[in-house]
């Protein structure tokens, strides 16, 4: 018997890597959904029994989808894919019911284990051959899901040091000039006061800099986490601000050296601004950031007052090694 399956993820690339992934015998009619609210008119309709869920998406999040599948009851055995690989997350779609979670990127070996340990797989294997629908991926989606993939693995490590929950956006990928960088920084206010450091990174055909924007009411908070002796003393800005780019800039870089199988270096991290608005920041760089890929990621700690942003500029250079690097993951 046919099983309506429902892959519901922002990303073009996502939903083209697990529906790839799916096992060949499977018996399945897959539908595809690019948010929570489009996902649930999807399960409502009755093509959704198995769900294969993103956490990050616009409209409706996740979190937001397994609480209407709970509290109405919905027909639907709810697998998480996620690049958000906490703890506290894997707790959280567990308390709302999720059956089972899969940490992105997706194999075939993952979700094959995960079917035959439910019995889902076994009650459904057929002779026939399942063929999945493939659709257009373009470059920009592909690098949102390769940061949202790398800004999970920083999260779940900066979680992991201190003891709190990251709360994760949709990254935000564009291709910009130097005039841009501030509109892109969307979610820092004009008005606010920040601090920043810089750190360069080179690989094979690839170079660039990763940006880190410390709000300046975020330090006490982040020194109080971090076990600071006078977490109020404003010395102590540039260790949190040097502590917090070693964790977010490495691990997201790894992260995406990882993905694509490239090697970075990385230069020492150098503070270019205290105390400044993001327009005065930019500007006193212009220079160094002409037209760039740039990768934004706004971090966010619950129950805390801290906020960064992590802009990862690549040079105008690097986009075509990148293009080429994406490409496999697209064929």
């Amino acid at each position: 018997m046919t099983i309506p399956v429902l892959i519901c993820d922002d990303s073009a690339l996502a939903r083209k890597q697990m529906a790839r992934t799916l096992p060949k015998e499977w018996d399945v009619d897959v539908t595809f959904a690019t948010n929570g609210a489009e996902g649930l008119e999807v399960i409502r309709a009755g093509k959704g029994e198995i769900v294969f869920l993103d956490l990050n998406m616009p409209v409706m999040d996740g979190y937001e989808v397994l609480q209407t599948v709970q509290s109405e009851d919905l027909p639907a055995l709810v697998i998480v894919v996620s690049g958000d690989i906490q703890v506290k997350a894997h707790e959280r779609v567990k308390a709302l019911g999720a059956l089972d979670f899969i940490q992105k990127p997706v194999s075939a070996d993952a979700i094959s284990n995960i079917l035959q340990e439910y019995g889902i797989l076994t009650l459904a294997q057929t002779s026939q051959e399942n063929s999945q629908p493939m659709f257009e991926v373009d470059m920009r989606d592909a690098c949102q899901e390769i940061a949202n993939v790398a800004m999970g693995r920083a999260a779940d490590l900066l979680a992991k040091l201190l003891d709190v929950f990251v709360l994760l956006p949709i990254p935000n990928v564009n291709v910009l000039e130097v005039s841009e960088l501030t509109m892109a920084l969307k979610a820092t206010e004009e008005s606010s006061m920040v601090s920043a450091l810089c750190q360069g990174f080179i690989g094979a055909g690839v170079a660039g800099e990763a940006l880190l924007l410390f709000h300046d009411s975020s330090f006490e908070d982040m020194a109080k986490l971090m076990g600071l002796a006078n977490p109020e003393d404003s010395n102590n800005e540039v260790e949190v601000m040097m502590d917090t780019g070693n964790v977010l800039i490495g691990a997201f870089l790894n992260g995406i050296s990882e993905q694509l199988d490239m090697k970075f270096s990385q230069s020492h991290p150098v503070v270019i601004g205290r105390h400044c608005t993001v327009n005065d920041l930019i500007h006193d760089n212009s220079e160094k950031w002409q037209r760039t890929l740039a990768m934004e990621i706004n971090y966010r700690i619950e129950d805390y007052n801290i906020q960064c942003d992590l802009l990862l500029l690549f040079t105008e250079d690097s986009i075509p090694t990148l293009n080429y690097k994406l490409g496999y993951l697209l064929d």
